[in-house]
């Protein structure tokens, strides 16, 4: 029987509840199968800055986004806003406002150590995936909780919740055969005017979504193997 579906409220200060956590375990087998296909999968994915203009499906990148807003979050606070952007005047709006930005970054303000690591990915200051795109993920973090009467409470390992959240939006969105990349134009606070979002609100990040143009091409990257990044005790 399905439980019908419940509206998030504050639980700011309730009472410790539970409920029976009982999910079907998988056999060994099965579940070697799934981790090995999936490590698999994820290891295709791929940041993408040239993106074709076809159109996607929304509902794909809705669900994608409704995965993200399952992630842990500290105090089950879920910090986050995800603002989907559609409009192509916002989007051009975005981009002008980012370039701008970038623009100054990329003249100095970086500093020639972060420029130099950037180097080999071949990144500049023109971001014609923020147009190029068919659709952008803006993701803001709640620094506090903000009620309609102005009451505020305090968020907790916020950072830590919204990263994870946008990893698993990466994951999801790559499982469903679209492309995505994370951009952070620093500083972000022209995604705050440009998107109307409230006080509370803070950017953290930018993700077109999409498809690879027909002649997309990523640098030649190597990933750290498993026994570089794994440590057994």
């Amino acid at each position: 029987m399905t439980q019908p579906t419940r509206t998030w409220t504050p639980t700011h200060g309730d009472p410790y509840r539970t409920v029976p956590y009982r999910p079907a375990r998988i056999p060994a087998a099965e579940s070697l199968a799934r981790a090995a296909q999936l490590r698999e999968r994820m290891d295709g994915r791929r940041t993408v800055r040239q993106f074709s203009t076809d159109p996607v499906p929304e509902q794909a990148v809705r669900d994608a986004i409704a995965c993200a807003a399952t992630a842990p979050s500290g105090a089950h606070q879920q910090p986050w806003t995800f603002v989907l952007v559609k409009d192509a005047e916002v989007r051009r709006r975005i981009r002008a406002a980012a370039e701008e930005e970038e623009r100054v970054s990329y003249d100095g303000r970086l500093g020639e150590e972060w420029l130099a690591a950037l180097r080999p990915l071949g990144t500049d200051a023109v971001k014609p995936h923020l147009t190029d795109a068919p659709e952008l993920i803006v993701v803001f973090q709640q620094r506090h909780w903000l009620g309609q009467d102005g009451t505020k409470r305090k968020h907790y390992y916020v950072d830590e919740s919204v990263g994870i959240a946008v990893g698993m939006l990466l994951s999801a969105l790559h499982l469903s055969g679209l492309a995505a990349l994370v951009h952070t134009p620093s500083p972000m606070r022209f995604l705050q005017e440009v998107l109307g979002r409230p006080a509370n609100e803070k950017a953290f990040a930018v993700i077109p979504v999409g498809y690879p143009a027909k002649d997309c091409e990523v640098p030649d990257l190597v990933r750290k193997s498993l026994d570089q990044v794994l440590v057994e005790v």
